[in-house]
């Protein structure tokens, strides 16, 4: 009996996913539950695993976009399982080792073409056509298998002798110096753009055109946070099973100043504005395959402790390519976060169709006039994007500093003042 596998489902909008990778080969034995392949939309990653034991045929490769409900394989749920246990996949990873291993010996020839068929489909375009010998390919993926990346970014081998041989040449002394060492090729390596970056490149330059974007700047003394932070982390960490961080606090701060100014938490639709009675407030993550903003949702309604748990749960998700469509959908406000990866000042763009987006950046100390006295004090750049369609200046400004006054003030969010 023959089952099919196709594309499932994965959200309302989406027609659409583009076959990332494969984690098993034609001829392999999967077990039902097993993750099959990983499928990439325009809004996140997707596992499919087997609904059914038995031996998988692959029938559309890597790199290949299909539709949703789309045949990408097949299962022979008939054919018995490898004697032995386990699924063949893990033996055809000791054979890859194999070859690889006995490549240093003067049995190449018979060890290529063995590597060979156990390259993915996509994969072994890319070798045939660079002239690349598996047996001297790195490979990054599960098992030690070898990606389309490693093969793109591999060398042939004639090319790699030819540059050891010239460099080895003695030069004459009326030559032109030239640079020696690895990596002096003029060579360029070409990768499809991803799904998630095309829309994330399209939503960009969407919000860019269709806004009227402005940025306000302020600046926050981190003084009073650091001291609360220094002083209840350990308790925190204790009682609630997370870290007393930056984010939740800020998070907290722009949900009670969204309930003060409601434009900044609204959307335009046609010529109507559209009113948001509710904080849903987006954290962008960046993650090895881009951008994602999982939603904190009702964050007005949440405990600092709640929010620092919502946040923790979404980081995890992320970092393992488990970001759902569901926990990217709703937000009606955005924080981004530049200064864990150092930057000091930006202006970030609109999420649309939201109209407001929060940047935070990198602390840095710096002297500041307190009561007439120089002193030293952690200071944090913030900066607000706002579509001057619905936020004039006025209140651009005044959300801000609402957001730095509970900021700097931290008890400020427990006595709602």
């Amino acid at each position: 009996m023959k089952a099919e596998v196709k594309v499932p489902a994965v959200g309302e909008s989406i027609t659409e996913a583009t076959i990332a990778e494969w984690n098993k080969s034609s001829g392999d034995y999967v077990e039902r539950d097993e993750v099959l392949l990983s499928l990439e939309t325009d809004k996140a990653s997707v596992e499919v695993v087997a609904e059914n034991a038995g031996v998988l045929t692959i029938k559309v490769e890597e790199g290949e976009t299909v539709e949703i409900g789309s045949v990408v394989g097949e299962i022979d749920t008939d054919a018995k399982a490898p004697a032995g246990g386990g699924d063949s996949s893990s033996k055809d990873d000791s054979k890859q080792e194999e070859p690889a291993a006995s490549a240093k010996s003067s049995d190449d020839e018979k060890a290529h073409p063995d590597l060979q068929k156990h390259l993915s489909p996509a994969v072994g375009r890319v070798v045939d056509e660079k002239g690349l010998d598996p047996s001297q390919i790195q490979g990054s993926g599960r098992g030690g298998r070898i990606t389309k990346e490693d093969a793109m970014n591999a060398k042939p081998q004639q090319q790699q002798q030819q540059s050891s041989s010239s460099s080895e040449k003695p030069k004459q002394q009326t030559e032109l110096p030239q640079a020696s060492g690895a990596g002096l090729e003029e060579t360029v390596t070409r990768k499809k753009m991803s799904t998630l970056r095309k829309t994330i490149a399209n939503r960009l330059v969407q919000s860019q055109q269709t806004a009227a974007i402005l940025t306000t700047f302020n600046e926050i003394d981190m003084t009073n946070l650091f001291e609360m932070r220094k002083k209840y982390k350990d308790d925190f960490k204790e009682k609630y099973g997370t870290s007393l961080g930056f984010m939740g606090v800020f998070t907290k701060a722009v949900a009670e100043a969204l309930k003060e100014y409601p434009e900044v938490n609204a959307q335009i639709d046609g010529d109507e504005i559209i009113y948001h009675n509710y904080c849903h407030v987006g954290i962008a993550v960046g993650t090895p395959k881009g951008l994602v903003v999982p939603v904190v949702r009702h964050a007005d309604k949440l405990t600092l402790a709640q929010v620092e748990q919502s946040i923790r749960h979404y980081a995890l998700k992320a970092r393992d390519g488990k970001i759902s469509i569901d926990d990217m959908s709703g937000g009606t406000f955005t924080i981004s976060n530049g200064g864990v990866f150092g930057s000091l000042m930006s202006t970030p763009i609109i999420n649309p169709p939201q109209t407001g987006i929060l940047g935070m950046h990198k602390v840095e100390d710096r002297p500041m006039a307190i009561n007439g006295q120089v002193v030293i004090r952690p200071m944090m750049y913030v900066a607000l994007s706002y579509d001057h369609r619905i936020i004039d200046g006025e209140q651009s400004v005044k959300f801000l500093v609402r957001v730095k006054e509970y900021v700097e003030d931290p008890n400020r969010l427990l006595l709602g003042v």
